[in-house]
């Protein structure tokens, strides 16, 4: 039974997260939490299995998405100086703007998410406790 709350409560917040980066951002939420992951990593850079794992994503999915940034100016490809098979994602600067511009949104989105959530009596504990546990 808490699973399944948990997962309706999931299904909801990241609907309405996903809505909110793609209407006013032109991101989808995976795209936003590779930003996320590669701003916050030593040298804005991350290897791909190392982003994949990250972002709860296989070496595919992750390949298309960097795929995606990469067209848009948002990230780079660099090969690993020491392993010439290790290849890195590397935020660009247009990429850290973009996650910049992003980030107010998707917080103000989580925060009303739960708030909403914790109007549901059902939802409401499991709300209180993800609220409380930390939303970033």
């Amino acid at each position: 039974m808490t699973w399944d709350l948990f997962a309706l409560l999931y299904a909801r917040v990241e609907a309405d997260l996903g809505k909110a980066l793609q209407r006013g951002h032109g991101l989808g939420l995976s795209e936003y939490r590779a930003l996320r992951q590669l701003a916050g990593a030593p040298g804005g850079e991350l290897r791909m299995q190392e982003l994949a794992e990250a972002v709860g994503l296989n070496q595919s999915s992750v390949t298309r998405l960097i795929a995606r940034l990469e067209e848009a100016g948002l990230t780079r490809r660099t090969l690993c100086s020491n392993d010439r098979r290790g290849v890195y994602s590397v935020i660009t600067e247009a990429g850290r703007t973009r996650l910049a511009g992003a980030t107010p949104a998707y917080e103000d989105c989580l925060t009303t998410a739960l708030d909403r959530a914790c109007t549901d009596p059902v939802l409401r504990p499991l709300a209180e406790a993800v609220r409380t546990a930390g939303t970033g």
